[in-house]
């Protein structure tokens, strides 16, 4: 028998690889018949590079950029193979790689996003891909383009600083010093969401709270990327303040579509396309999937849905393990199309605890789901 074992990363325990490889282990533990075919997925945020890497292959590239803070470094890794790369921006410019303490969007940069796709470039580059997802900024990509030489300039007539609040000083845009490279590359951004820009649902008033911002903060964060988006249309007549997508990682989607005439694309089909999801399932007779939480959002593109509809094509069941349900398990189960959710913690049990104890969790439900399908007997 068949499984397809494709989850996400459970957030701040295991990476979608690790998840993979553990769920896997606890099949081959109950049943050694089990043909069991791991392929850890992500739509684009933290582990899209170390998913992809596992399944495709290709080069990792290591590159030591500035991180979210202007004045940090860090070490980032991209993934070449034949004339692509892949980049994950949380490497470079994630929430996680900034002290709780710290967390500030007004001050965070993309600048080292930037620089990777400038090393990706110089190493012959010729289709970018971005994933974006996991991000400490809220700077429009005002810092990914300043590191390809795009100049921002102030009401002063010199260049702002760094961090998108600084964006309500912005007047002009100089591109007279931009790389000329990035105009023969394909850039891609593979997004989770598809908030606008700006506005009550964009990128500021959503999600700018979970990245340190504080709620007098979010309307000034709002006007900064609306002043971009302003001087983008202005300059380049390319409207980025409505545009669907154009709002995730902060703005950084919509300042690769202004700056690098990017495409944005949906993470998850981006993703299962390159690594050739339907040959792998359409002789399978079961997926397991999972991810950290879920919850009513998770229908909104995001992993669980995207594996669902592959199924569906080939008629094969999914069932989901989560660390956390939100919601009516029947409601959210049928919603989703999955045939069950299985959840890893229970009521006596405190989220630090399951957490710190989540590879071992796992594979107790990993193991509970195995014993499950071979005592229905299922043949092999």
């Amino acid at each position: 028998m068949k499984v397809v074992i494709a989850p996400d990363s459970f957030k701040g325990s295991l990476s979608s690889v690790s998840a993979a490889q553990i769920i896997a282990n606890a099949f081959k533990s109950v049943n050694e018949k089990f043909e069991v075919l791991t392929v850890p997925v992500s739509d684009g945020g933290e582990g899209f590079v170390e998913s992809l890497h596992f399944s495709i292959g290709g080069k990792l590239i290591e590159s030591i950029v500035t991180g979210p803070l202007p004045y940090q470094r860090v070490k980032a890794k991209f993934l070449t193979f034949d004339s692509t790369a892949v980049i994950e921006m949380a490497s470079a410019s994630g929430l996680t790689l900034v002290p709780e303490g710290k967390r500030d969007p007004k001050v965070t940069t993309t600048y080292g996003v930037g620089e990777l796709i400038k090393k990706a470039i110089e190493l012959g580059a010729k289709q970018i891909i971005v994933g974006v997802g996991g991000s400490a900024t809220n700077d429009g990509g005002m810092g990914m383009a300043s590191a390809l030489g795009y100049k921002f300039i102030g009401e002063n007539g010199k260049r702002i600083k760094q961090g998108g609040i600084n964006l309500l000083k912005l007047k002009d845009i100089d591109d007279s010093e931009v790389d000329e490279r990035i105009r023969s590359v394909n850039f891609k951004v593979a997004v989770d969401v598809l908030n606008p820009l700006c506005g009550p649902s964009g990128a500021s008033f959503v999600y700018g709270p979970q990245k340190g911002a504080k709620k007098s903060d979010l309307k000034k964060l709002d006007m900064a990327l609306r002043k971009l988006a302003k001087v983008v249309k202005k300059k380049y007549g390319i409207d980025i303040e409505n545009l669907p997508g154009a709002g995730a990682a902060g703005g950084l989607s919509g300042g690769l579509v202004a700056f690098c005439g990017a495409e944005i694309v949906k993470g998850i089909d981006l993703f299962l396309d390159m690594v050739k999801f339907d040959e792998k399932i359409k002789d399978a007779k079961l997926i397991i999937t999972g991810e950290g939480k879920i919850d009513s959002q998770v229908k909104y593109g995001k992993v669980l849905t995207g594996i669902v509809e592959k199924a569906k094509r080939w008629n094969v069941p999914v069932v989901a393990i989560t660390g956390k349900i939100e919601g009516d398990m029947l409601q959210l189960s049928r919603s989703i199309g999955l045939v069950s959710i299985f959840s890893m913690t229970n009521l006596s049990m405190t989220e630090n605890f399951a957490m710190k104890n989540a590879d071992k969790i796992l594979f107790n439900t990993a193991v509970q789901i195995a014993n499950l399908i071979e005592g229905l007997c299922l043949k092999f």
